[in-house]
């Protein structure tokens, strides 16, 4: 079970840094894209929400691999980036 004592500050600075992981990867922003609907325009306007960012945290866990390297290239645990996403899901 993960522990969810991240606070929403720490949340969105995960997520803000997974957001960024995934569109460094031009492959990855594409599936991004593609799995959520989103446009880079309408990206741009809710880089913020929270939905959004949750999003973003989903969009690694299903699929560990990138998950597992989102937290090598952060140096945020995937335990951690779990955990914002259940504070962010909550915020919503």
């Amino acid at each position: 079970m993960v522990r969810n004592d991240t606070n929403s500050d720490d949340a969105v600075a995960r997520a803000l840094d997974a957001l960024t992981f995934v569109l460094n990867d031009p492959l990855r922003a594409g599936r991004f894209l593609d799995t959520t609907g989103l446009t880079p325009d309408n990206l741009r306007e809710c880089l913020t929400d929270p939905s959004t960012l949750a999003a973003t945290l989903t969009f690694l866990e299903a699929h560990e691999p990138d998950l597992i390297a989102c937290a090598e290239a952060t140096g945020h645990s995937p335990e951690s980036l779990v955990a914002a996403r259940h504070a962010l899901e909550r915020a919503r």
